[in-house]
């Protein structure tokens, strides 16, 4: 049994989910994501407990059947509950997974402090994950997703998306 992030893994199921990729950035697997709280085998059967980034989100049954089809392929029968508590934190992402988002072109989520005072009181903390720089503000409360906001970079011009902090 693996420990990652706090969530208990066994080792082998490991390579499994890192393919399984989050439908709406599909540069992150639902492990780098923290959507999975617990993946156990017994036998040949395995047990996946996931959470939602937000309660209600449309990605979560594209997910569990992604982790069903993933299993089968790899000889597994399987079953993936739904968990709604505790609720999911940006906190679960991982480092990886952070620096995923950012190559991708989305600013990883502020600490909830930073993260109030830039949606807020439109402080200049984002960083541009194309350029760097932290010249950038915010265009909408809402991006392409109900947890982004949609950014402007002012010295590079490009528009980003910024995960918001969810705790």
């Amino acid at each position: 049994m693996t420990v990652i992030q706090g969530v208990h893994i066994d080792e082998q199921l490991i390579p499994i989910l890192e393919k399984v990729s989050d439908p709406e950035i599909p540069v992150l697997s639902i492990l780098e994501m923290g959507v999975v709280r617990s993946a156990q085998l017994d036998k040949n059967h395995v047990y996946v407990k996931i959470t939602p980034t937000y309660s209600g989100c449309p990605a979560m049954d594209v997910i569990g059947d992604d982790i069903n089809r993933a299993l089968k392929k790899a000889g597994y029968t399987s079953e993936v509950e739904l968990v709604l508590s505790p609720a999911w934190t940006t906190d679960w992402i991982t480092p990886k997974g952070r620096a995923a988002l950012e190559n991708y072109g989305i600013a990883a989520p502020l600490n909830p402090e930073a993260d109030k005072a830039v949606l807020l009181e439109g402080k200049r903390l984002v960083s541009c994950p194309q350029c760097s720089s932290k010249n950038t503000r915010m265009v909408s409360q809402f991006g392409s997703t109900a947890c982004k906001a949609q950014f402007q970079c002012d010295d590079c011009l490009e528009p980003f998306d910024y995960f918001k902090c969810l705790k």
